[in-house]
């Protein structure tokens, strides 16, 4: 394990370390003068000696943490460390259409999809990027390229069902493909009933293999099917299965859910190698809870006790 930063050139703010020691040590100072100043006997008595300074240490070593955490978050410090990784960048396009609301899934079939895709992004390494696609008669990017997991997983939340008719597979492969294009390795992971009504499926093949992509199905729904506010929906694994054997993905029925999980590992093809792990979040939030801890030792009733 090793640390690098990204921006060392702010790693100067490390040498006011020692000015926020003097301004600490120098205001104890110019305090205890005016306690003598003014002859309170009782505040000399509680700054006397080590429990003069005792009683502010805990104060300074906060204010040095906050100062060494924001430092070393704007020089862009990050951890490598050999990890279980994957090759690949992948986009969860979930299908959004009118047919996903059919209860042959409990609640409904987008609200498993979505489950389904948080699962996925759990799963995954840390390197990994992950983008979100929905689609339903268009397609919508709800989450850019990213390694952030709590950025992906609020995109699926927001995932609603469209209001619009028709299920547009094309322009969901072509809308996918375009946000992995400068990735590496590329993969697809697309949660929908095959429904398709909108675009050639023979074309959105022809894009994904132009494009190097992988594509691996789930299909959400079951062949007896569920119902819609409209009618009978009905899972169509074909065109699922065709796509995913087309582009050498693999399909998966979304009700084995035991198996999943296995398939999601597999998906991943991991391998030992170097990974990267920004810590800017991490950083920015210790350095907040510190303020917290602070305000809190300062205007408590455990101020005594620092």
């Amino acid at each position: 394990m090793d640390f690098i930063f990204s921006h060392p050139k702010w790693l100067f703010l490390l040498f006011s370390i020692p000015l926020v020691f003097f301004i600490h040590f120098y205001s104890l100072g110019n305090r205890k003068k005016k306690a003598l100043q003014f002859a309170n006997f009782d505040a000399i008595s509680r700054i006397e000696g080590v429990d003069f300074f005792s009683k502010n240490i805990v104060i300074l070593f906060i204010n040095v943490l906050i100062l060494a955490s924001l430092t070393f978050a704007i020089s862009g410090l990050t951890m490598r460390t050999t990890a279980e990784s994957s090759s690949f960048s992948y986009v969860l396009a979930i299908d959004s259409s009118q047919s996903m609301e059919a209860d042959d899934f409990s609640p409904d079939r987008i609200t498993v999809a979505k489950e389904l895709a948080s699962d996925f992004v759990d799963s995954s390494p840390v390197d990994v990027k992950i983008g979100v696609v929905s689609f339903s008669s268009s397609s919508r990017i709800e989450q850019d390229m990213t390694e952030k997991r709590d950025e992906l997983k609020s995109a699926i939340d927001s995932i609603i069902l469209s209001g619009l008719g028709g299920t547009d597979l094309y322009d969901a492969i072509l809308t996918s493909t375009n946000l992995l294009i400068k990735e590496n390795q590329k993969s697809v992971l697309l949660l929908s009933d095959g429904q398709i009504n909108v675009g050639n499926l023979d074309d959105a093949i022809d894009y994904a293999n132009d494009n190097d992509v992988i594509i691996n199905t789930i299909g959400m729904g079951t062949l007896e099917g569920g119902e819609t506010q409209y009618a009978l929906s009905k899972l169509d694994e074909d065109a699922l299965k065709s796509v995913a054997y087309e582009t050498g993905g693999i399909y998966f029925p979304a009700q084995d859910k035991i198996n999943l999980s296995t398939a999601f590992s597999n998906i991943f093809q991991l391998t030992k190698r170097k990974v990267s792990i920004e810590l800017f979040d991490y950083l920015i939030l210790f350095a907040i809870m510190l303020v917290v801890v602070k305000f809190f030792l300062t205007n408590t009733k455990y101020v005594d006790l620092i």
